[in-house]
């Protein structure tokens, strides 16, 4: 059974930082792209980064972009989110996703239960 775990979320204050760690039970780690996402309340859940399996190719929503930081340590089975400068719009419910590299065009199949990121003004 496939498990994603989220952790390190908290309150924080606006300008501080927070990094979140997602540790997947995968087989063949490597060979899925994993991703971030936010649900705010009242919101649709939205793509906040991703990065392939070598960690080598990255991506950012806009509004994210020179704030926040996706890494993964294949060796862990984890992946990281970074994040900088927080503000209150991050304000969220950041999940974890992953979905295989292998099949070109797929959904994310695989979702953690998120962890809450409150960032007060």
């Amino acid at each position: 059974q496939v498990q994603l775990v989220e952790s390190g979320g908290g309150l924080v204050q606006a300008g501080g930082s927070l990094r979140l760690s997602c540790a997947a039970s995968l087989r063949s780690f490597r060979m899925y792209v994993m991703g971030w996402f936010r649900q705010a309340p009242g919101k649709e859940r939205e793509f906040v980064a991703d990065v392939d399996g070598s960690g080598g190719d990255t991506n950012y929503a806009d509004s994210v972009k020179g704030r926040f930081t996706i890494s993964r340590d294949n060796a862990k089975n984890t992946v990281y989110l970074q994040m900088n400068n927080l503000k209150p719009e991050d304000t969220a419910v950041y999940y974890c996703a992953a979905k295989p590299s292998w099949i070109t065009i797929t959904p994310y199949l695989y979702w953690g239960l998120g962890t809450q990121v409150t960032v007060s003004s």
